[in-house]
C-alpha cells in the first residue's frame, strides 16, 4: 500500500505542483476587508479539493469573518484512530511589494524553491496533507485512518472565530490526536520534531504628558517628556543580562531541566550573525541563546513611537509615547497574570509628571508542550527520519500556535507538529518560499506517518 502511494505522488508532481499553485494563486489576506472575495475564493478551492478526493459532511462553516472548511472521512473503521488535522488557507500582506523579485500571487520556481505568498505559510503545508489523501484514495480507494479536516481563513488575524467554533462544536471536530503542519524544521532536510510552544501575551502602553506638543526650547527641563518617561519605563523592565526584573514574573515557569537541557545542547545552533545580520546574540543570564529562545520566557518591545517622525527635526516635547510590549511564556505561565504583573511594574515605576494607560493585548495563549517520547511523537520522528534520511531533532520553539493551547484545553488530546518549513522561507516577508524538497520529502514522510499509525 505504502509504495503505491508514493509512486503516485512521484509520478503525479507536476500536476499536484500547478494545483498548489492554483491555490497559491488566490491572494487571500485576511487582514484587508477588500480581499474578502479572494479569501471565500480560497475557502471554494479547499471545499472544491475535499470534495474530488472524496471525503464527507464537507461543509464551509459561517463565522463573522472569514470561512472555516470542515470535512469528514469515516470509512476507516471504529477500530481506527480518527486525527483531526488543521491548518489555513488565509495569508499574510505582501507589503512591500518592490522587494518581491516576482509577483506574490504568480508563484515562480528559481532553483530548488516554489516562491509566492503562503507558499510556506501555510498553503504550501496544508496542500501537502489533501495531495497526500489523494494518493491514497486513487491507489487504495481509502484512506488508512478516519480524518476530520479543520481548515481555516482567519489564523493571520488571530483566528478570532475558531475558539468559539471548537468549543461549541466540540463532538463534530473530537478526535483521537490533531496533527498540524504549520511550523518548520530547524535546517534545510534537517528533520525535526517541535514538541512545545511558548505561550503568548502583551499590553500597549502609553505615557501622556502635555494637553498638546510643546516648544522644547520654550519648556524643556520644566515639563516631563513622555517619550523619556516611556524609556524609562521599559529598560526598567529587563536588565543587561536579559534577566527579566518584573517582580513575579518568573514565578511559575517551569524551569529546564537536565534532560531537556541536554536535549536542546544535541540541536545544531543556528548561526545568528548570518540569519539575522547581526554581530553577536545576546540570552539571559545563567543560559545559551538556545536554550533561551525554545524554553525560556522572553519580554520584548515590539514597537516605539511618538512625537515627530518626519524628515529633519522638529524641536518638541511630544504630547505622549507609546510602545507594543509581548512576551513568550513556558509552562505554567498565566497570560493574564503576565499582564497583570506588566501594568503593576509600569505603575510602580512611571515617573512623575506623566498619566499612564495600560491596553491588554486581547489574544493570548499558554504555552503547550508534550512528552517528546510520547508514541505518536516517536512515530512520527520515525517517519521524518525514513524520508529525510537524517536522525530527527526534537526542540521546542519560541513561536506560539494559539490553536495549538486550545485543541489541548478543549479537547485533551496529543498534538502532533509535522512541519516542513525551514528558516530561509521569509515568512510573513517579500520573496516567500519553500523548498521543493520539503515538498517532496514532507508528502513522503506524512505517506509513513500515517502507515506507523495504524500499525
Amino acid at each position: 500500500m505504502q509504495k503505491e502511494v508514493l509512486a503516485y505522488l512521484k509520478t503525479n508532481r507536476d500536476k499536484l505542483l500547478n494545483r498548489l499553485n492554483e491555490f497559491l494563486s488566490i491572494p487571500s489576506i485576511s487582514t484587508d476587508s477588500s480581499y474578502k472575495g479572494h479569501v471565500q475564493n480560497a475557502a471554494n478551492f479547499v471545499e472544491s479539493y475535499l470534495t474530488e478526493i472524496g471525503f464527507e459532511e464537507i461543509e464551509q462553516i459561517q463565522t463573522s469573518g472569514h470561512p472555516l472548511v470542515y470535512a469528514s472521512y469515516n470509512q476507516a473503521g471504529p477500530d481506527a484512530p480518527t486525527v483531526l488535522f488543521y491548518g489555513h488557507y488565509d495569508v499574510q500582506p505582501v507589503d512591500p511589494l518592490d522587494q518581491w523579485k516576482s509577483d506574490p500571487f504568480q508563484p515562480e520556481i528559481r532553483g530548488d524553491r516554489l516562491y509566492a505568498r503562503g507558499a510556506s505559510d501555510d498553503k504550501g503545508q496544508v496542500f501537502m496533507h489533501l495531495a497526500v489523501f489523494e494518493a491514497y484514495m486513487e491507489t487504495m480507494g481509502k484512506l488508512p485512518l478516519n480524518v476530520k479536516v479543520c481548515i481555516e481563513g482567519e489564523e493571520e488575524i488571530g483566528s478570532e472565530n475558531l475558539y468559539q467554533l471548537l468549543e461549541t462544536r466540540k463532538k463534530q471536530f473530537q478526535a483521537d490526536f490533531a496533527v498540524i503542519s504549520d511550523s518548520g524544521m530547524i535546517d534545510t532536510n534537517q528533520p525535526t520534531i517541535l514538541y512545545g510552544l511558548k505561550g503568548f501575551t502583551g499590553i500597549e502602553v502609553t505615557v501622556n504628558g502635555p494637553s498638546h506638543d510643546l516648544h522644547s526650547g520654550l519648556y524643556g527641563g520644566a515639563v516631563r517628556n513622555p517619550a523619556m518617561a516611556l524609556a524609562h519605563i521599559l529598560t526598567s523592565m529587563k536588565d543587561e543580562d536579559e534577566v527579566i526584573t518584573v517582580e513575579g514574573f518568573y514565578s511559575d515557569a517551569i524551569p529546564l531541566s537536565k534532560e531537556e537541557r541536554e536535549l536542546i545542547a544535541q540541536v545544531q545552533g543556528e548561526n545568528y550573525s548570518a540569519t539575522t545580520g547581526i554581530s553577536e546574540p545576546v540570552s539571559e543570564k545563567g543560559y545559551t541563546a538556545k536554550e533561551h529562545t525554545m524554553a525560556r520566557p522572553t519580554l520584548e518591545v515590539n514597537g516605539f513611537y511618538g512625537g515627530y517622525q518626519g524628515e529633519g527635526t522638529k524641536t518638541i516635547i511630544p504630547a505622549s509615547a507609546t510602545a507594543k510590549i509581548t512576551c513568550r511564556l513556558v509552562p505554567d505561565q498565566k497570560p493574564e497574570q503576565i499582564q497583570r504583573l506588566l501594568e503593576d511594574h509600569i505603575k510602580k515605576v512611571a515617573p512623575t509628571g506623566v498619566s499612564v494607560e495600560v491596553k491588554k493585548e486581547k489574544l493570548s495563549a499558554k504555552a503547550y508542550k508534550v512528552e517528546p517520547n510520547h508514541p505518536l511523537i516517536k512515530k512520527a520522528a520515525t517517519s521524518y527520519s525514513k524520508a529525510f534520511g537524517k536522525e530527527t531533532a526534537f526542540v521546542r520553539m519560541g513561536g506560539s500556535i494559539p490553536v495549538v493551547e486550545w485543541i489541548d484545553e478543549i479537547y485533551n488530546i496529543p498534538i502532533v507538529l509535522l512541519g516542513f518549513g525551514t528558516p530561509d522561507d521569509r515568512l510573513h516577508s517579500p520573496n516567500e518560499s519553500f523548498p521543493l524538497d520539503s515538498f517532496d520529502k514532507g508528502m513522503e514522510t506524512l505517506v509513513y506517518y500515517w502507515n506507523e499509525v495504524v500499525k
